[in-house]
Order: structure tokens, then C-alpha cells, then sequence
């Protein structure tokens, strides 16, 4: 049987191992109790969670069992990892309300059936926390040197560092003590972001237990150019339907770029490597048919494979095939457009607007979407890329035109 760590690697999902022969080893002779935590700072999970949850899954599928930590006590001091400002405070009752919204979706990726998997909550060992007797115990094994050298507090020192955020660090190493010693916890896994708070808590393991624990950080979702992926124009691209529709989720995928779609089939989807190696022969217009597995893939996974079916059909409904064959098309040429071209440009050339200005207002009283979603910028710019895939505009109800670059 493969080791699962050679596969996480195979699969570019691997950034950081604290000791990486040691971690290999384990996994591939013993069955390890690992954990990844989920603060619940808002009522869903996103798209960068669930990277972190296709890793539990195929930690699990190796016969390992995941801890999910929900942070109903971290979540009430709010991470600086990762941040320019300071986390908005939570009331007890939202934190409450969040984990639980996350326990539902976790569910859909990892089997917590028969103890294969198990969910805890900080809150346990937290929020009854005494504080003097915390800062003698836990407090005593931190450097504050060695914390403000941590890449976490960096970015957030020139703005102001919080005191109840400096505590993060302590209270997430204490979380991997507490699951050491009450459920065998040998290894904390996180993004990349996560890596000075991971190191902080093997310490303390090590400090406290006289213990060698293990971290091991994911690869960040990003595009080819560096920047952060899972925005969308309504902001991040959510787990939950009612924030994010299934379409909108799959058109999310189907239109990444080009030099994105097989390095994200690895990394977010089971479609096994014998198959992503065939299809980086692939290139040109064959490229969107992986964006299509991508799309259904992923989309399968979040919101199952009903949903996903369904996003298909409407996807190839709009863009080609069936009744949304016969929907007027302009085509331009690539050549003689700008890396980004407004919006308002386009929809001039395909004559869906008499003048800017009837775009510009039609725009502004919501009349008018792209790939289904509303446009609230006027300014708005299409990027060749996105052009060559083809887009759809939606102006008022009942007027569809597909646009491509040729």
C-alpha cells in the first residue's frame, strides 16, 4: 500500500515537515491520530478549508484517524496568523451556532462513523481556563523573543499587535498538549500560515510529556502567479449553498486558468495521478475538458454528485449544447483586445447596450450578470483568458448572449 505522506507530496500538497523521514516512517507502520483545527470565524467553511479537509480524507483513506477541532475557545481571540488587522470579537452564542454549521460540512468529506474519525471543541479546556494558574504552567515554557521572530506576528506588528491575540499561540499549543494527552494526538497539520503556532505546540508537548510530536503544513490554494485563490465577486467562495450556489461554485472552477486546472485537480480532487498524468499531454482547447472534471469533481465532493450533475447541465446549457446552442454569440479577436477589457466594451460590441451610458445605469440597477453572477461595478474588466473560455451576459431577465475570444 502507497504511504499516504508520498501521496500528499506526489500531489503538491505538502509546504513544511517538521521532521520529514520521522513523519514518513510513522505513517507507513503506524495508525496515527492527527488533528487540524477550525476556528469558526464565520457560519460556513470555505473553499481553504477544504483543501485541509481532502487532506483528512486521504489521511483517513490510509487508515488514520483525523481529529476535528472546532475552536469554540480560540475562536473567541481570534488567529493574527496570516492578518493586517485584528479579527472581529464574537459573541459566545455565534461561536456556538458556527460549530456546529461546521460539524454538517466536515461530514460530507470525513467518515465519523464507528470512531473513525472525532470531533472536539477547545471550548472543553478553554473556556474554564484559570488564568493565573495558565500563565505559571503554560505560560512559563514561551519565549516572547522567540514569539515576535514568528512570521505569524510579523505583519501585524507595524500595525499594532493585540495582547489577547499574542495569547493565540499559547492557547492553539496547549490545544495540541490537550489532545496528546487525551486522545494519543501525534501530529498537527494546518496551511502554511499555521506553521509558528505548530511548532509552539510540539514544544510544549515536548516540554510538558518529554514527548517528540510532529507538524506538517499544507501548500496555500494560489494560481500560478502567486495570488490567493477562493475569491469570488460576491467574496469567498463559500462551502454553503445558501452563500454560494452549486453553479456558481462549479463556473468558479471551470474557469480558472489554464496554467491552474491540473495542479488543482491534484491538490483538490481524488482523480487518481495515472489519469492527471494523461492529461498534462493535454493543451490548447483540451484543457477545458479538464477544467470540466475539475469543476464536476470538486463540485461533487462539496455539494454531492446530484448537485453537481445538475451545475453541469446548466453550464452546458448556457455555454453550448441543447437550447443554449441556439443563443446569440459574438466572437472577437483576442488580438486586438488588451490583456483586460471592460465590460462595458464588450457588451457595446456585442450590442446588447446602445452607449456606455445605458450600460453604466443598466449595471448600477442590478440588471445586469457574467457567468451568473451580478455586476456592481461598472468598471468592471474581463481577462483574455476568461474570454477564450467564453462568457455569458445576463441583461435584464430574459436576454442571454455568449461572448468569446477567438
Amino acid at each position: 500500500m502507497t504511504n499516504v505522506f508520498d501521496t500528499l507530496k506526489e500531489r503538491g500538497l505538502i509546504a513544511q515537515t517538521t521532521h520529514e523521514d520521522e513523519i514518513r516512517e510513522l505513517l507507513g507502520k503506524e495508525k496515527v491520530t492527527f488533528y487540524i483545527g477550525f476556528d469558526p470565524t464565520a457560519d460556513s467553511l470555505h473553499v481553504g478549508h477544504f483543501l485541509q479537509m481532502v487532506v483528512m480524507r486521504h489521511m483517513q483513506d490510509a487508515g488514520h484517524r483525523p481529529i476535528a477541532l472546532v475552536g469554540g475557545g480560540t475562536g473567541m481571540v481570534g488567529d493574527p496568523s496570516g492578518r493586517t488587522d485584528m479579527r472581529q470579537m464574537m459573541t459566545v452564542e455565534t461561536i456556538n451556532y458556527n460549530c456546529e454549521r461546521f460539524k454538517k460540512q466536515l461530514s460530507s468529506i470525513i467518515d465519523f462513523s464507528d470512531g473513525k474519525a472525532i470531533m472536539v471543541n477547545n471550548a472543553d479546556w478553554l473556556r474554564e481556563l484559570n488564568y493565573i494558574e495558565f500563565l505559571r504552567d503554560i505560560g512559563s515554557c514561551f519565549s516572547v523573543n522567540e514569539m515576535l521572530r514568528a512570521k505569524c506576528f510579523q505583519t501585524r506588528l507595524e500595525k499594532g499587535l493585540s495582547f489577547i491575540e499574542f495569547n493565540y499561540m499559547l492557547m492553539q499549543s496547549y490545544d495540541f498538549l490537550q489532545l496528546y494527552k487525551q486522545y494519543g494526538c501525534q501530529m498537527e497539520l494546518g496551511g502554511d500560515d499555521q506553521w509558528s503556532n505548530i511548532l509552539g505546540g510540539i514544544d510544549l508537548v515536548r516540554r510538558k510529556e518529554n514527548k517528540q510530536v510532529y507538524g506538517m503544513t499544507f501548500t496555500l490554494l494560489t494560481t500560478s502567479d502567486g495570488k490567493k485563490m477562493g475569491k469570488t465577486a460576491k467574496g469567498a467562495l463559500w462551502l454553503d449553498p445558501e452563500k454560494v450556489s452549486p453553479y456558481e461554485f462549479y463556473q468558479y472552477w471551470r474557469n480558472v486558468d489554464d496554467a491552474d486546472v491540473l495542479r488543482l485537480m491534484k491538490m483538490v480532487t481524488f482523480v487518481p495521478m495515472e489519469e492527471i498524468r494523461e492529461m498534462e499531454k493535454w493543451e490548447g482547447a483540451e484543457l477545458n475538458k479538464a477544467k470540466v472534471r475539475l469543476a464536476f469533481e470538486i463540485t461533487k465532493l462539496v455539494h454531492g454528485e446530484e448537485e453537481a450533475n445538475k451545475a453541469k447541465a446548466t453550464a452546458e446549457g448556457i455555454f453550448g449544447g441543447g437550447a443554449g446552442g441556439e443563443m446569440p454569440t459574438t466572437e472577437l479577436a483576442l488580438a486586438e483586445l488588451s490583456d483586460e477589457t471592460g465590460l462595458l466594451d464588450i457588451m457595446l460590441a456585442a450590442k446588447l447596450i446602445p452607449s456606455k451610458g445605458e450600460g453604466r445605469r443598466l449595471i448600477q440597477q442590478g440588471g445586469v450578470s457574467v457567468d451568473d453572477e451580478k455586476v456592481a461595478d461598472p468598471n468592471m474588466t474581463v481577462s483574455k483568458e476568461k474570454l477564450t473560455a467564453g462568457i455569458v451576459i445576463k441583461k435584464g431577465k430574459k436576454v442571454y448572449h455568449k461572448v468569446i475570444g477567438k
